[in-house]
């Protein structure tokens, strides 16, 4: 190593000596540094560089005879004993400017004074050498010896910075990390070397060295002044960030404040804006906007109502249907919101999703009549979270509508009131919502409830399902008279019990009987009902101390309960219309307090043989079969043919009915595409790639495949009334396949809904399949055609 650096050792002095040039240079037209620090950095530089340049003039004439050489062996020995010297005085410097302007001493700390008085005694001994041959002397032929103090000149360079390491040490938390390491190093790499230098003659390694980490200090205080610049610039950006979060805060609680303010006209539309809000920005982001984009749309639906403020009160709150003229007061709020908004200059989208809101996409709308693209999308958007929002609260002359209508409503809707994209991201939105919530809705059971006249009050239902159902309770009289619980079984859309013929249409309400738990019954909309006398032990299932339990459950088409009171033990059977209709159960009674009422879900599942048959089974698919089995598919996906391979040109023809009972525009066939081991649907390794409804509804892309998915309506279509009763009555269905590769495009017409579909496989499996399947509706006389 050391004879290595002795070769070289010339050349890497030149090198060092360069870069302590150019540093000085640069050093000059620096301007993050203070003047004082700037001066003593460049005036440590220029001392490396002397230092070194000297230390190599020594060397180079070293032995040189000539009066030249006489004269740079001396001038130049004494420079390197001078600088070593003026090192440690600049390093000094640095160190005190650095712990009076940034650590804030009012003067040198003791330490520092010592070395700088050492150092300036270095520099007198330097001269002083020069004379006396105290560290060095020169023999005739101009050749350089130690002399007998040689030592002495190297107790500065080493104690000197021993001392200021003290000092450092000392103020360690005054200096950065980086600051802090270039400071050791500047310290303790030229004593190590210093202690080298003792037994390694004829090197430089000291003075290399010092160099070195003089080259080092400057690129350490750069990047410290780096990182202090990003730590300045991160505190101003969190600084803005906080400004700019504060301002919003403060503008979304003066919006908040504002929509309170005018929601306080109307007691049923309180809190509406800021639903409308919530799902207006829900659908933007399923839409695939940014953050920037669903903040826009959240706040221009949170104040699109605020037109209301000037409308009159009394039009606001009649209780009776408005007139044409209240009416025409009525539409004037969109403009009025415009004009409220359109102050807040810096959001002009406000005023423009307001006046936009109440646009329909067909055109039939207020206040222009704009109608598809015309209508601003700000304006779309709304318009589905408000009619969404607006369906599901409860209003002045109407309850709030059940999922199941609303999202009828959004798919009748689509490309009519409402911009079909949007609308179907609801349609969405609700499917992905509204089962749980629908489950949590009917767990919502009543703990205790009174109940004087016969059904004067009834509790929630309770859904009976494929698996037992238990419930228990106690019941005393409340007056006199006639005194009995009772149990009404039904199906709604929304699990509760309904009275006035409007709801039990909206609601699809049907009730099938009515029990007490003395054995008597009425049946209504059921098609048969047994009931018979049993045993404690046949119904000890239902664990319970209460004096009533019920032990329910259902099966395709068929109810089973165990009813168990004081008044004996009961089974009883109920068929219904089909097994597509669901169940409830809700409590009642005359002149009764009903108390710990308690519902839990068994784990006891019901198998086919469990339910004695009392009514025969419906079936409608005694019909033609062709290439297919016939499928009556009584619920959503329940049963689907088996797969087909899809081949480009094969065509699917089929007929298809709707059960009577079924009543929704989505109880229709549906198509799946798909691939498994077996070729059937949830067979192993299943992978779905495309999934539509006839009625024009899909499911989009998903990691399996990429769809695009087009519908319209033509003049054939014959409205959704009449496309139900097509339905119900039957009708003949093709469905056709294009197919290249890992590309299907898949086509279908019924009745003037047009749907095509181009599906890209992303794994490009080439083992597709097709199925049928649908909902409440049976499928026969399935041809499969090949291209």
């Amino acid at each position: 190593m050391f004879d290595l650096i002795r070769n070289y050792q010339l050349d890497i002095m030149l090198l060092l000596c360069g870069a302590c040039g150019v540093l000085a240079i640069l050093l000059f037209f620096t301007r993050f540094l203070s003047a004082s620090r700037k001066k003593i950095l460049i005036l440590m530089e220029l001392v490396a560089f002397f230092l070194l340049w000297f230390d190599r003039m020594a060397y180079i004439y070293s032995g040189n005879p000539t009066f030249t050489g006489f004269v740079m062996v001396r001038l130049s020995n004494f420079f390197v004993f001078f600088l070593t010297s003026a090192i440690v005085l600049g390093f000094n410097l640095y160190l005190t400017d650095w712990l009076m302007d940034e650590g804030g001493k009012e003067r040198a700390p003791f330490l520092l004074r010592i070395v700088q008085f050492m150092s300036i005694t270095g520099l007198f001994l330097a001269v002083i050498s020069a004379f006396t041959g105290l560290y060095y002397y020169f023999d005739n032929n101009n050749v350089y010896h130690r002399g007998d103090g040689f030592l002495i000149a190297y107790v500065i360079p080493v104690v000197g910075p021993v001392l200021q390491f003290i000092e450092i040490h000392k103020n360690k938390k005054l200096f950065s990390r980086l600051i802090y390491t270039s400071l050791v190093l500047y310290i303790f790499v030229p004593i190590a070397c210093g202690i080298l230098q003792i037994f390694t003659y004829g090197i430089s390694i000291v003075n290399m060295a010092m160099t070195l980490v003089s080259i080092f200090l400057y690129f350490y205080t750069y990047l410290d002044i780096n990182d202090k610049a990003e730590h300045a610039h991160r505190l101003e950006m969190e600084g803005l960030q906080e400004q700019q979060e504060s301002m919003h805060r403060l503008f979304d609680q003066t919006a908040m404040a504002f929509v309170k303010a005018v929601e306080k006209k109307d007691e049923f539309s309180e809190g509406h804006s800021a639903k409308v809000a919530y799902y207006a920005r829900r659908l933007a982001r399923e839409a695939g906007k940014n953050d920037e984009e669903c903040e826009k749309v959240y706040y221009a639906a949170l104040l699109h109502d605020v037109g209301q403020i000037g409308i009159p009160d009394e039009v606001i709150n009649s209780e009776e249907e408005l007139t044409e003229e209240e009416l025409a007061i009525v539409r004037q709020q969109p403009e009025i919101a415009r004009d409220i908004l359109s102050n807040i200059t810096e959001y002009p989208y406000l005023g423009i999703g307001a006046y936009a809101s109440r646009e329909c996409y067909d055109g039939s709308g207020y206040p222009e009549g704009l109608s598809g693209e015309e209508i601003p999308e700000l304006g779309r958007i709304i318009a589905v979270a408000d009619a969404y929002v607006s369906m599901t609260s409860k209003q002045r002359f109407r309850d709030a509508r059940p999922d199941f209508l609303v999202r009828e409503a959004f798919v009748k809707g689509a490309g009519e009131q409402f911009d079909p994209l949007y609308a179907n991201l609801m349609v969405k939105i609700l499917d992905q919502d509204s089962g749980e919530e629908m489950k949590k809705d009917a767990a919502k059971v009543e703990e205790e409830f009174t109940s004087e006249a016969y059904r004067d009050f009834v509790s929630n239902g309770i859904p009976l399902t494929g698996q037992y159902r238990a419930v228990s309770f106690d019941c005393e009289k409340t007056s006199e008279g006639y005194f009995a619980p009772s149990l009404i079984l039904y199906d709604a859309f929304d699990g509760r019990v309904h009275r006035d013929s409007k709801t039990i249409a909206e609601y699809g309400y049907q009730e099938y009987a009515e029990l007490w738990f003395d054995g008597k019954n009425v049946l209504t909309a059921g098609r048969n009902i047994e009931v018979s006398e049993v045993s404690e032990a046949e119904v000890a299932k239902v664990p319970t101390k209460a004096a009533y339990s019920v032990y329910a459950g259902k099966y395709e088409d068929h109810l089973q309960l165990f009813l168990s009171s004081p008044e004996g033990c009961y089974k009883v059977i109920v068929a219904l219309l089909g097994s597509s209709n669901g169940a409830y159960v809700s409590l009642t009674g005359e002149h009764c307090r009903i108390r710990n009422i308690k519902v839990t879900e068994t784990e006891t599942k019901i198998k086919e043989g469990d339910i004695k048959r009392i009514a025969d089974w419906i079936s409608y698919t005694d019909r033609l079969e062709a290439d297919l089995k016939n499928l009556q598919i009584e619920s959503p996906r329940s049963d689907a043919t088996e797969g087909i391979p899809v081949t480009d040109g094969l065509k699917l023809r089929f007929h298809t009915m709707t059960f009577p009972t079924a009543d929704l525009v989505w109880h229709c066939p549906y198509l799946l595409l798909f691939s498994s081991d077996n070729g059937r649907v949830d067979g192993e390794n299943y992978k779905e790639y495309a999934f539509l409804k006839l009625n024009g509804e899909d499911n989009g892309s998903n990691e399996n495949a990429k769809n695009v998915f087009r519908m319209h309506r033509d003049d054939r279509f014959p409205g959704w009334e009449g496309w139900k009763e097509a339905g119900h009555k039957g009708m003949e269905c093709e469905i056709s396949f294009a197919r290249k590769k890992n590309r299907i495009v898949i086509k279908t017409e019924n009745l003037g809904i047009c749907i095509e579909n181009e599906t890209e496989i992303l794994n490009g499996n080439e083992n597709v399949y097709a199925a049928l399947t649908g909902d409440q509706c049976a499928l026969t006389d399935i041809r499969v055609m090949e291209g």
